[in-house]
């Protein structure tokens, strides 16, 4: 546990290793649900970031937090596989859209069932109110290391121990 008195330099690493050990759960869960549908997590995750509207990739690499190299090659490959098409994009003639096909969109469908029964188990387990104070928590701490990084103040600004 920490205590009041833990430095702000513990805490975070502490925060940094959960958070490590948290995505790698969360990748080898939602391997495991995506593997009967034919899909891995990482097709899932850009599948699913295009659900709702078709985006470019660099638009689905800044919602997820990762590469826009990393996302092109999923795509090419969800294309590829003809779960996912581009689009054009009316917005920026060389920044194709990406949109699931309606085999994408049958693929992410099939893992629905099995997610929102771990979904419901999880929350049995911590309780509704808890596990919406976690996403709080994430997402809060998220805001402020993107409004930190937007402000890329030095170090030594921002802490009087450091150097």
């Amino acid at each position: 546990m920490s205590g009041p008195d833990e430095h702000p330099g513990e805490l975070m690493a502490r925060t940094a290793l959960a958070t490590f050990r948290l995505n790698g759960q969360f990748l080898a869960l939602a391997d495991e649900l995506a593997r009967p549908a034919g899909l891995t997590a990482a097709w899932w995750q850009v599948l699913g970031a295009v659900l709702r509207e078709p985006l470019p990739v660099a638009g689905i690499a800044r919602v997820m937090g990762i590469t826009r190299q990393s996302v092109q090659r999923i795509a090419d490959l969800l294309v590829a596989k003809g779960l996912a098409e581009y689009r054009p994009n009316p917005a920026h003639s060389r920044a194709k859209l990406l949109a699931p096909t309606p085999e994408g969109l049958a693929a992410v469908e099939r893992i629905m069932p099995d997610q929102r029964a771990f979904a419901a188990r999880l929350a049995d387990r911590l309780g509704a109110a808890e596990l919406g104070r976690a996403l709080a928590a994430m997402e809060e701490l998220s805001t402020a290391l993107d409004d930190l990084d937007a402000g890329k103040a030095p170090a030594s600004a921002e802490d009087p121990d450091a150097g």
